[in-house]
Order: structure tokens, then sequence, then C-alpha cells
């Protein structure tokens, strides 16, 4: 038998054999043939990074994507004849996965980043605390885990060359990155969340500034693993790696989307924030959305919500009240920076929307629900008789007699305890189809940006709205965000957590050095600071319901701010920071009163305790180096808390 390290040397002699490079490359995958771009169009470092991956992971073949309709018809149908993707035959080009049940959702417990000096990644807790704000592996780890795990792990298979690019192509603000990956479900996903193909080589040129993404199923053929629903992954050795000293991100065993493909959280922002760091711009966990006034005033707003916490609801918002207008830039990333005029832009690094599914239906997002009617991928969805999706939510939306597969392929029984679909299951989809799509959503300059709002999911204490006292504040409200555990990680659902700027698992480095960044910002000359708000829609009153309808009701909260932008008085001083006054919020036409006492209630001992929460978190996270400016900030709360009235 032929040893590894001899097929490694065949494989260099392989590409390094120039016959083999410049010719037209045609690779074949079982029973099909796709065409690929010449390799010898490839930089030099791409396809010296191409080489160096082969040579370690041995695939039986290597495609090169170009993004072309054509290729994706036969990726499509690669899927297809492997049993990994089946047509719902009620939509245009829409197809269902289901996944292994042991790879459903990003595992924060196995996601690191890996640096020379830990202090650079993480916080050091105090003594007997567990630090949450991201998991550091040494390189000397990485090196040894890199080894256990990619050689020959894609003996058998394709490796596929995806070149994209995260934002709009030829942005100032734009990055390429370059994702090998033996998965097909990840070229077909990539193609609708990133700019895919042969522009974004073109765009690269000679340059060498790209990110290198290494991904592997971890499922070498022939299989020793039985599969389930045909899907490949190895769960006891995933491992989702960041090397930001090499602008690398390696990730192996999980084919499910946020662990899988690379542009979206491990570029977008775990690597991103770094990057944005050291050239002076931030990449954050935010939704961007253009509010039209009935005075036909346009103004952009980026908000901060943790996962499954409402931002696709958001972004794609149906306002209720008249005469506004809400569209979307995008749902979930926001990439911004100041211009020379000192105006903050942002732009939307993706070109997708991958959706939490449960919950949407076309009473709580009808523009999403139009969105992903055609050239959409379902992940972990129940499907109806008639070839159509089901998940939580659409149930009145659906006959009651219909038969229905769940998540798992099996009969679902409506009057029994499991779901339908899987809590994290998810539609990934073009932007471009969404009805409300901003005119200038793939603006190269980017949007310019007003307010940022910071919210999650907090069932008591805290009001609807209200505006921070100043940009410091704004930056102790990001850092104070706690919202109750969602499914898109492998956390229990219910649990309220600490959530600082909707990015606790999406930080690329130290959470101290992150908020000394956003409080530097402020000291930068001759910048239009925007307005920092925080929002809960999910205050509850004393029997377990929401307080506030949400969803299109939102826009009256929007109104709201929109008008503290363009500097209206209706605004009171409170110690939290400022409230709208008493009827400020426009409820006219609103279907059922709003206990508004409720929603905007400050109970002072409520918020003393936040305080004294906020300080013990703080300080077991962070043993040293946490910011001074926001303990201030902290005690200046408690302080006016203290003075107010009871």
């Amino acid at each position: 038998m032929t040893s590894l390290k001899s097929a490694a040397k065949i494989i260099r002699r392989r590409l390094l054999d120039s016959r083999w490079l410049l010719s037209p490359a045609v690779v074949r995958n079982t029973s099909k043939t796709i065409r690929a771009i010449e390799p010898a169009k490839l930089p030099s470092k791409v396809k010296a990074f191409v080489q160096e991956s082969v040579t370690v992971c041995q695939p039986a073949r290597v495609h090169i994507c170009d993004g072309t309709e054509r290729e994706n018809n036969e990726i499509v149908r690669t899927l297809q004849q492997e049993g990994l993707i089946t047509p719902l035959k009620k939509y245009d080009n829409c197809w269902l996965a289901r996944t292994d049940p042991a790879d459903v959702a990003r595992v924060e417990s196995k996601t690191v980043i890996s640096t020379t000096r830990k202090s650079d990644t993480v916080p050091t807790p105090c003594e007997g605390v567990v630090g949450t704000l991201g998991y550091w592996l040494s390189r000397d780890d990485m090196d040894r885990a890199f080894r256990d795990r990619f050689p020959g792990s894609m003996k058998g298979r394709t490796l596929y060359v995806i070149p994209f690019s995260m934002g709009p192509l030829g942005s100032p603000l734009s990055k390429i990155g370059i994702q090998l990956t033996d998965s097909a479900y990840v070229v077909a996903s990539m193609r609708i969340m990133t700019r895919m193909g042969q522009d974004a080589l073109e765009v690269l040129g000679d340059s060498e500034d790209f990110t290198k993404c290494l991904h592997s199923v971890g499922q070498p053929l022939p299989s020793n693993r039985q599969l389930v629903n045909n899907w490949p992954c190895n769960p006891e050795k995933t491992l989702i790696a960041h090397i930001p000293e090499r602008n690398e991100i390696v990730s192996f065993g999980s084919g499910y989307g946020g662990n899988s493909l690379l542009g979206k959280k491990c570029f977008a922002l775990r690597l991103g924030s770094i990057l944005a760091r050291r050239e002076g711009w931030l990449a954050e966990h935010m939704l961007i959305l253009g509010v039209t006034s009935p005075r036909g005033k346009k103004r952009y707003i980026a908000a901060a919500f943790p996962s499954a916490c409402g931002k696709t609801n958001m972004a794609m918002m149906k306002p209720t009240l008249p005469g506004y207008r809400v569209e979307c830039v995008g749902d979930d990333i926001a990439w911004m920076k100041f211009d020379d005029q000192g105006q903050l832009r942002a732009i939307n690094p993706e070109a997708g929307f991958f959706g939490v599914a449960p919950g949407t239906s076309m009473a709580t997002n009808p523009n999403a629900m139009l969105t992903i009617q055609k050239n959409t991928i379902f992940t972990n969805v129940a499907e109806t008789a008639d070839g159509g999706f089901f998940w939580e939510g659409l149930d009145k939306e659906t006959p009651k007699q219909t038969a229905i597969t769940n998540w798992l392929g099996k009969k679902w029984d409506p009057s029994g305890n499991e779901k339908a679909a899987h809590p994290n299951s998810r539609f990934c989809t073009p932007a471009k189809q969404c009805p409300i799509m901003d005119s200038n959503w793939e603006d190269p300059n980017g949007v310019p940006i007003d307010a940022i709002l910071f919210g999650g999911r907090r069932s008591a204490g805290v009001p609807l709205v209200f505006e921070a006292l100043s940009w410091k504040h704004g930056v102790l409200l990001g850092a104070s965000m706690k919202s109750e555990a969602t499914s898109a990680a492998e956390h229990k659902a219910g649990k309220e957590m600490n959530d600082p700027f909707a990015m606790r698992p999406f930080f690329g480095y130290n959470f101290a050095h992150y908020l000394d960044y956003w409080l530097s910002i402020e000291r930068r000359p001759g910048l239009k600071l925007p307005k920092i708000f925080h929002v809960n829609w999910f205050r509850k009153n004393d029997q377990g319901k929401f307080l506030w309808p949400g969803f299109g009701e939102n826009s009256r909260v929007l109104d709201w701010i929109v008008r503290r932008v363009e500097g209206e008085d209706c605004a009171q001083r409170t110690p939290i920071g400022l409230l709208p006054t008493l009827d400020a919020i426009d409820l006219k036409g609103m279907p059922e009163p709003v206990d508004m006492h409720g929603l905007f209630e400050v109970p002072k001992n409520f918020w003393l305790n936040e305080v004294q929460d906020l300080r013990r978190y703080f300080r077991g996270q962070v043993r040293s180096e946490f910011p001074e400016a926001i303990y201030g900030e902290l005690d200046a709360l408690e302080k006016r808390l203290l003075s107010s009235a009871d």
C-alpha cells in the first residue's frame, strides 16, 4: 500500500507538472463532468495555496469554481445524485437538505482563535471564573490539531476552489477570500451567500491580499462512518480555527453553514474584526436597513441583536405606521468605515440571507417569505406532501390535514412533542430576490449610518427603547447586552446570557481591547458619530405575555429614533438614558391597547441589581485591562439610580 508520504509526493509532482496546470481543467466527479476555468489563471499565491492543500488533503479531483449558472446546475445534480438534497417541487429551484442530527448548529466550544499570545485573543478571567469571551488555541496545539485531521481528509472527494468577495465587487470596503472545500453543499451555498467565481479572481488580480479558507467534512472515501441522511461529517473531531497571523481559517468535521460557509461568521466577523481594528473600521454583527419617513427623508440604521432574536424580521420589516417605508441592506453583518467627511458608511459583506426558518411566516415576515419562493436551499426544515416547506410558525398558513415529514425524514405528528423542523433550521436565499432590497445595497461606498441600535431578549426591566446619553454610555449599552440563549449554537435555549455587542461568539480578539477600540472612535477628530439606542421587543407582563406586538409595529419605535436623529425634542432624561416623552410613540391605528407604563417602567431595584451583575460579569471575565471608562459609566449609572425617586 502506498504510504501517505509517498502519495503526497505523487500528488505534488502532479501539481507541479506544467502540462496539468496549464491545460483547461476538466474534472470528473462520479458519473458527471464539470467544466472548470483554467488553473493557469489562478494568481501565483492562490495556486500555491491550492497546491499545498492538495498535497495534504489528497483529493481525487480539483475543480476551480467559476460561479456560472451552468456550473451551479452541475453542482446541484451532484448533490441530488449523492442523496444530499431533494427538490421541493412546489417551488422554483428550491432544495431541501437534511443533515446528520449531530451537525445542526455552530459549535462554539470547538471554535477557536489561534495566536502566539493568548492575551491577544481572550481576556484572562478571575480565578475560579470560566471565561466565555472566546476560545484560544496555541499555535503548537493548532499545528498538532491540523496534522491530526487534514492529511488525507479529502481522499476520494473533489476539492472545490471557491474564489469569493465579501462585499460588492471592487468596493474599497470589500475583501477577497479563497475557500477550498470538499463539500458541494458548501459550493452551492457560497454561490448564494457571496459574490463567487471568476469575477472575484479578476478583482484579486496578482494581489496577495486574500484570506485563505480550508474546509473539509472530514470523511474521506470510502467512509468508515455510517452516514445519516447521506450527510458526511465528523463531529468527534470538529474544529473551526482562525489563525489571524496567517490570515487563515481552517474548518474540519462539520458541513453546517455557520461552520462551513467560511465567508460568514468566520471571515466576516472573527477575522473581520481583527482586520477592522488593524485598518481602522468596524466589522459588526449588525443588520442594516433604510427607513424613509412620510417627510421623504431616508435614514440608515445598523442594529445588533444576538442570533435568532429578530434581525432578519427587522431588516425586512413591513411597517404598520402609515407613510413609512423600510428597505433592506443586510440582515446579519455590517462592515462600517468613516469616510473622508467623517460620515460612518456601511456595506453588507454578504450576498444572501442565511435565516432561521422557524417563526418566519407571512404574518411575521412577509418579505422573507416572498424572497424564499425560488432559488433557495433549505436545511433541516420539514416537508409537506405536496413538496412544500414547513416549520413551526406556518401552522395557520398550512391546511390542517396536510401530511408532513419532519426534519429527520419521519412522518410528523402535530399532536406530539417533537418539532417538525429543527429549531435552528435555515433558508439560504439570494438577497437580490428580496422585494424590499434597498437600491443602494450594493453601493461600493456603502450607505450612511445615522443610528446604531443594540438589543436582545429581555423579559423584564428593560424598556422598549431608550437613547444613550453619550458615545461612552452607548459603548456601555453594547457591552451590557444580555439575551436569552437561542438554538443557533449548542447552548440551552431560554437561559439568559451576557452577549456584549451580540459578538460574544464572534470576537476575533480580546474583548477588553475591543472596548478600547470602540471608545477610541470618539477621540478621532472630525467624525459625525451616530446616535446609539437600546431596544427590547420582548418585555413581558406578570402573566408572561409580551407587552409589545413587535414585527411591523416596531416601525413606531423607528419613527421615534428617526425623529431623535433629526433633533426633535421628544425625549426625557432618566437614570438609564433618554426615554420617549409621554405620547412620543405614535400609537394611532394599533389593533389593541398597549400598556405603555409597563413597557417603559424603569424599576430602580432591577437596575441596581443589573449594575451589580454587570460589575461581577466584567470583573470576572476580564481580570485586568478592562477600560476604566466603562467602569466610570457604570458608576455614573448607579449614582443616577440611587439619587432617583423610588
